[in-house]
C-alpha cells in the first residue's frame, strides 16, 4: 500500500523492457474508486492529501471529507479520520452497503488502514462536530 501512496519514495523506476521501451514495464497501481464510495484520509496538509489523491487516482470529490476536516480543525494527526467519518455522516452520504476507507498514517513507517461496510443507512447524527456549519462545505479551501 505505501509504495502506492509514495512510489517515489519507495521505488526505483521500472526497468525498460527488452526493446527499450520502459512504459512496458510501469507498475500496476489498483482503481481505488472501484472498491470504496468514501475515503478518510490523514489530513496532515494540503501537499499530502494532493499527493494521496495524484497517487491513488481520486478525484477533488473523493477527499472533500478530508479537506473539510483539515480546514475546519487543522492537522488533528491521525484521529482527523474520525472528523472526516463524522462529515460524510452529517452531510447523510453514507448509505447501506457504502464501504469508507480510512488511512492514517505516525511517524516512521506507521501505516494503518480500516474498511467498514455501513449495514443500513447511516442518517444525520443529532450530535456532531459538523452540526453548526456542515452545509458550508465544500466551501472553497485555503487550509
Amino acid at each position: 500500500l505505501f509504495r502506492h501512496l509514495f512510489p517515489s519514495k519507495t521505488s526505483a523506476p521500472p526497468p525498460p523492457s527488452a526493446d527499450g521501451d520502459a512504459s512496458a514495464a510501469a507498475p500496476y497501481i489498483p482503481d481505488f474508486k472501484r472498491a470504496f464510495e468514501h475515503f478518510c484520509m490523514h489530513a496532515a496538509s494540503r501537499d499530502v492529501l494532493e499527493h494521496l489523491q495524484g497517487n491513488l487516482g481520486l478525484r477533488d470529490g473523493d477527499l472533500e471529507a478530508s479537506r473539510a476536516a483539515l480546514h475546519r480543525f487543522g492537522n488533528t494527526s491521525s484521529s482527523s479520520i474520525w472528523y472526516e467519518l463524522a462529515y460524510l455522516e452529517a452531510k447523510g452520504r453514507v448509505r447501506r452497503g457504502d464501504r469508507v476507507w480510512q488511512l492514517a498514517f505516525g511517524s516512521g513507517f506507521k501505516c494503518n488502514s480500516a474498511v467498514w461496510r455501513a449495514v443500513r443507512r447511516v442518517r444525520r447524527p443529532a450530535r456532531s462536530p459538523w452540526l453548526d456549519c456542515v452545509e458550508q462545505y465544500p466551501a472553497r479551501m485555503n487550509a
